[in-house]
């Protein structure tokens, strides 16, 4: 019978032991996924932060290199100015008297398209030279600029061009349009016209020479 009880006691104390163990391996897992799911959770907020912080710096960025485009622009504006050479009261009644005898009394009977005159023969702006300084988005002014008369007609020069008008300019334009209006040179049915952005619609036909 102590055989028995010895066997039965060691088969129970085995078994609980062995119980116990496992019991304590459960919770040594339970306690590993916390401490992995506490840890997942913390890492959110520094991702997002990080994140947040790669985007403000992005963004400062942006803003740095617009206002370097918008300083450098400034630059060249008053490089321009400082270039241009100032007229004299003669030169101002020169090309006064040159822009006022070609001021039209009827436009619309004076005005000739290119294609009334037979098509533009004359010079062509190369493409990324008119993409970068010509068309609508690209307005100037005449005032300032070196200035000619050639066949009793304005001739003026705008980067590195000639440009000479062959038409009358509308009699709706303000009286000093060439002083003081913003223009642009637009090329539009086979041939370039010069537009005032104060009347549009209105396109002097001129050409271009080198």
């Amino acid at each position: 019978m102590k055989v028995v009880r010895i066997t039965s006691t060691a088969i129970l104390s085995l078994l609980l032991g062995i119980a116990a163990l496992a019991y304590a391996q459960h919770e040594d897992e339970k306690q590993d996924h916390a401490q992995q799911q506490g840890g997942h959770e913390q890492g959110k907020p520094q991702q997002q932060h990080a994140q947040q912080q790669r985007h403000e710096q992005q963004e400062q960025h942006n803003q740095q290199q617009a206002q370097h485009r918008q300083q450098q622009q400034n630059q060249h504006n008053r490089q321009q100015a400082r270039q241009q050479p100032q007229r004299t009261q003669q030169q101002q009644r020169i090309q006064q008297s040159a822009w006022q005898q070609h001021r039209s009394q009827n436009w619309q009977s004076d005005h000739r398209t290119w294609q009334q005159r037979g098509g533009y023969r004359g010079y062509r702006i190369p493409d990324d030279r008119y993409r970068g300084y010509f068309g609508p988005s690209h307005r100037f002014r005449i005032n300032g600029r070196p200035f000619l008369v050639v066949g009793g007609y304005p001739r003026f020069q705008y980067q590195g061009y000639w440009i000479s008008t062959v038409d009358p300019w509308p009699e709706t334009w303000g009286n000093d349009w060439y002083d003081n209006d913003d223009v642009y040179v637009n090329y539009v049915d086979n041939g370039y016209y010069l537009f005032n952005r104060s009347y549009p619609g209105q396109g002097i036909a001129i050409n271009i020479t080198l």
